[in-house]
């Protein structure tokens, strides 16, 4: 091509010549154009080089490598032979047919005092930005340890310190425990302090997937493996955890069809997607958890001994709250500051009484349950101590599950019996008139006078 003629144009040529330092080679490296500046620049005189090659122009160009892979390259800074400096941008030329017939490459040196600069800086920046992301890691495994794993109940304490143990290798584990418990809190802190923290963290609730999506979820599908299925394909679950960490959420809901494969993933560490005959390699902790007995289904013919033994290597057991009742005031005051960060309220605590009420409820919803009324209760109320009349909302459920704790172990004397059920009664008479001490004295008839001393009696506040 005679591209001596394609730049005849003066409107063309100044163009070209405008932009500092211009240099246009056909394809095969030939100089069909430079600008004046570039010639000065290189100390070449008047048109000479139009013909020959970029390489005898510029030894250690690179304009030939762009011609051979056909990629533009942009922003690069390049050292000529006189040690000078300049930035290229380098830009294949290409035909009708996207066929490339030529390169243009346009440079510049100014400021490159300020680029060296800014370069430094950036690194500086770079080396900042690697300290935070450490430090944000090693603050991200204090949240976790400080503020979610909550309890300093001796089960707490002998779960949180086998987790410390087992984070930093790849065992699986299974976490066991009733809705409500905080089975993927715990699953969070395993993954926290493990040597995958900065790694991805993937979630599945196999209970919440309907069967014929679940395997597709997990392992995802090549482009058009069956009807419906995205012309891109899709990635799944744990190709997405891959060198990383995968829960296996209520894992006792997994259909017997997939539980086959799962046991295969966990023996030969890869999976193909679905549609696909390519094995892809992973390196993931597995973590599973459930609210279900896996040997009662494995029993029901439910569940696959062989995979719950493959899944079971360490177990942890999350105690329902009604055999920790010790950590709920920590878990209260935990869920009164969460909420106070939400809301912007000022709840300071719970009373002694409304502990006491506490420790007598069943709590069939266990932690979640009581973050549940905290919060509702702390919104309600807004500031100050939270007391028994602003929980009224759940007396009944209190009322009808309440248990009488006095009475569990040693059998009580009379006195003992009698104080016990007297304060039970006043207290269940304020929850349900919401603290109304008329309308208490009146439920229990008894005089008003006479309730405030029963109050006092017991140390019950208002």
């Amino acid at each position: 091509m005679n591209f001596t003629k394609a730049i005849s144009n003066e409107i063309l040529f100044q163009a070209l010549e405008s932009l500092y330092y211009t240099i246009i080679t056909d394809d095969l490296g030939r100089i069909v154009f430079i600008s004046k500046n570039y010639r000065e620049l290189l100390e070449l005189k008047g048109q000479d080089v139009l013909g020959k090659h970029i390489k005898d122009v510029i030894p250690n160009t690179k304009i030939p490598d762009v011609l051979k892979a056909g990629k533009e390259d942009i922003g690069a800074i390049f050292e000529l032979d006189n040690g000078k400096k300049v930035i290229c941008n380098r830009i294949p030329i290409r035909d009708k047919n996207n066929a490339v017939i030529g390169v243009i490459s346009a440079a510049t040196f100014y400021n490159m005092n300020k680029i060296e600069e800014l370069k430094k800086k950036v690194e500086i920046l770079e080396a900042e930005n690697h300290t935070y992301k450490q430090k944000l890691q090693e603050l991200k495994k204090e949240f976790y340890a400080a503020d979610h794993v909550i309890g300093a109940s001796a089960a707490m304490i002998d779960i949180k310190a086998t987790i410390k143990k087992i984070s930093k290798s790849p065992i699986r584990v299974l976490i066991t425990g009733e809705t409500g418990t905080g089975k993927e809190v715990f699953a969070n802190y395993i993954h926290s302090l493990s040597d995958r923290s900065e790694k991805p963290f993937v979630k599945i609730n196999c209970a919440a997937i309907p069967k014929e999506l679940i395997e597709s979820e997990l392992f995802g599908y090549s482009p058009g493996a069956f009807s419906g299925a995205s012309k891109e394909g899709k990635i799944g679950k744990f190709e997405l955890a891959n060198g990383g960490s995968i829960l296996l959420d209520e894992i006792g809901e997994m259909p017997m069809s997939l539980q086959s494969k799962l046991l295969r993933v966990i023996q030969e560490n890869e999976i193909v997607r679905i549609g696909d005959n390519k094995t892809i390699k992973l390196d993931i902790r597995i973590i599973c958890s459930t609210n279900k007995d896996i040997e009662e289904l494995i029993r029901e013919g439910q569940f696959r001994e062989d995979l719950y033994y493959r899944i079971n290597v360490v177990e942890l057991r999350i105690p329902p709250l009604r055999e920790r009742l010790e950590d709920i005031r920590l878990l209260a005051n935990y869920f009164i500051e969460k909420t106070n960060k939400s809301y912007g309220l000022g709840i300071n605590e719970v009373n002694e009484d409304v502990v006491e009420l506490f420790n007598k409820y069943n709590w069939p919803g266990n932690v979640r349950e009581l973050g549940n009324v905290i919060e509702r209760a702390c919104v309600l109320v807004g500031s100050g101590e939270l007391e028994i009349k602003d929980f009224g909302f759940y007396m009944k459920k209190f009322s009808n599950d309440t248990r009488s704790t006095a009475f569990n172990n040693s059998s009580p004397t009379l006195v003992e019996a009698k104080t016990h059920t007297e304060k039970e009664i006043i207290m269940r008479a304020l929850l349900e008139t919401n603290g109304n001490k008329t309308a208490t004295a009146k439920m229990l008839g008894i005089d008003r006078s006479f309730l405030y001393t029963k109050l006092k009696k017991y140390n019950i506040s208002l």
